[in-house]
Order: C-alpha cells, then sequence, then structure tokens
C-alpha cells in the first residue's frame, strides 16, 4: 500500500472495494472530507448498514492502525483517554522509601506512570499517517461523555490535568457512529461531518455479499438478499441488516444448502433474524413470502 494518503474520492472508493468494502457517491466522499480536512464523520444508520465497517474498511484501505472505542452507558476518561498505573506509583513511593529519596508530586504523575487508553492512544500515533480512531455507538454513552470528547473534536488534542494539553502531531481520522437510540448533543454534531447510511439497494447488497462470501452460487445469494429485502419491510422490531444477510448465506454454504426453501429458512432463521419475537411475526405470516 502506497505510503500517500488519496487525493481524489475516486481513489478512496478504488481503495476500499480493493479491501471489499463498496462505497456509494455520498459515503466516499464523507470518509475522503474527513481523511483531507480533516474533520471527524459522524455517521449514523440502522444497526448492521456497515458504520463500523466503514472505519475498519478505511483503516485497512490506509494501511494504519484502527484504534476502536466501544461506547457504554457510564463509560468515563479512565476507560477513553487514560488513567494512573497505581501499582507503578505505588512501587516508585516504596523505592524512593527505601532509599531515602524525596519523591515531588510530579515523580508520581509523569508519563511513565500514566496508561493510554484509545482516545490518547490515537492522539500520539507516530505516523506517518493517520491512525483511523472508532468511536463506536457514540449514542449508548452519557451526555457527560459527549462533553468531554468537545475538545478531542475541536481540536484533536486533550488535556490531562497533570500534563496539560496534549495535540496530535498526526491527527486521526476519528470516525463516530450511532444507531440513533437517542439524540446526540448539538455541539458534538456541529464538530463533525454528516452522513446517514441506509440500506443498500438490492444490486449493491448483492455484489457486497458475493464479496464477503466467495464462490457462493448466484442463485442462492440472489435468494438471500431477496428474502432479507422482505423480511426488512416485514412488521419486526429489529430488520436485518447486511451483516446478517452475509450470516445467514454463511451458515447456509456451511451447511451445503444451495436454494432457499420453506423448511430451510426455518431451520436457519435464528443467522438472520436475533429476536424470538421477531421469528414468530415472520412464521405466522408465513415463510413461503420469503422463497
Amino acid at each position: 500500500m502506497t505510503d500517500e494518503l488519496p487525493h481524489d474520492v475516486e481513489t478512496l472508493a478504488r481503495r476500499l472495494s480493493a479491501v471489499d468494502y463498496l462505497v456509494d457517491e455520498g459515503l466516499a466522499t464523507a470518509l475522503f472530507l474527513s481523511l483531507r480536512l480533516p474533520q471527524p464523520l459522524l455517521l449514523e444508520g440502522e444497526a448492521g448498514v456497515g458504520k463500523t465497517e466503514a472505519a475498519r474498511s478505511l483503516a485497512r484501505a490506509l494501511d494504519t492502525p484502527l484504534i476502536r472505542l466501544q461506547c457504554y452507558d457510564g463509560i468515563d476518561a479512565a476507560e477513553a483517554l487514560y488513567e494512573w498505573n497505581y501499582p507503578r506509583q505505588l512501587l516508585s513511593i516504596r523505592l524512593a522509601e527505601a532509599t531515602g529519596e524525596k519523591l515531588a508530586e510530579g515523580d508520581l504523575f509523569g508519563r511513565e506512570h500514566l496508561i493510554a487508553r484509545p482516545l490518547l492512544q490515537a492522539l500520539e500515533h507516530p505516523g506517518p499517517r493517520p491512525a483511523v480512531l472508532l468511536i463506536d455507538e457514540v449514542d449508548r454513552a452519557d451526555d457527560d461523555f459527549e462533553a468531554f470528547l468537545l475538545e478531542l473534536l475541536a481540536e484533536a488534542a486533550v488535556t490531562i490535568p497533570e500534563l496539560g494539553t496534549i495535540r496530535a502531531e498526526h491527527p486521526p481520522v476519528i470516525i463516530l457512529t450511532s444507531n440513533r437510540t437517542r439524540d446526540l448533543h448539538d455541539a458534538v454534531k456541529r464538530r463533525c461531518l454528516y452522513q446517514w447510511l441506509d440500506y443498500p439497494s438490492r444490486e449493491r447488497e448483492l455484489d457486497i455479499v458475493r464479496r464477503r462470501v466467495r464462490g457462493v452460487s448466484d442463485g442462492l445469494a440472489n435468494a438471500v438478499v431477496a428474502a432479507v429485502a422482505t423480511l426488512r419491510d416485514a412488521d419486526i422490531q429489529k430488520p436485518p441488516g447486511i451483516a446478517e444477510a452475509i450470516d445467514w448465506l454463511r451458515a447456509l454454504e456451511l451447511l451445503g444448502i444451495t436454494e432457499l426453501d420453506e423448511t430451510t429458512i426455518d431451520r436457519t432463521l435464528g443467522s438472520v433474524l436475533k429476536y424470538a419475537e421477531d421469528q414468530d411475526v415472520v412464521r405466522a405470516a408465513g415463510l413461503g413470502s420469503l422463497v
């Protein structure tokens, strides 16, 4: 992979295609702008449409590390940015006591006692290409964590009280994803580019599953993509995404199944629908509609 970053949208799209991630013009443009400006990119959309995979694929296409922060309710700076290495601090104190050395506060709160978490790791990545920092499912975190992210999003910098402000020499490509379980604060959105990811067209999804499940027959791939499209229109709480279509196709391939029928769908429905209530709805409506 070349050391140079893509200089236009088409080049980036080709590199992403080379790692089996197919993008439309809108997403390719958003990723290119995020890379070259640089500016954080917020990707929103239903679960399973390829938001997380976009960050993974971008890192592969650029031949640079992917640094991932998985958000959840209650996440804080100690898990996202840094924490102090208390055992090492205690060891330094005991060593000083044994030698009669007097320790200053700065001796215990220096870089050698700091454990870098994903955000700090991304800021301190040595280059030459920027790391891709994935802040995944940011909507699962709380308002306080969103406020904590603002300095990073605006300035590619963070402030550690004992050390001061740390700025990135090679600002990371920051990609935030959200399943839109709640609205993010306007202050976060103002600092980001924005792209909504929808389910792909039937033709694009067919291209995707063929790339991810090599050697699959055209007939089975077409049948699965058509069945998944029908499921998305059903009255269910969790429509299947691209990831579920790929999982289902892989399961069918492993079982040696070459075509879909009602019996096969009934046996493997758990590969594509992950809620019992959704499976009940689909079975009650008749599995024949998926064939």
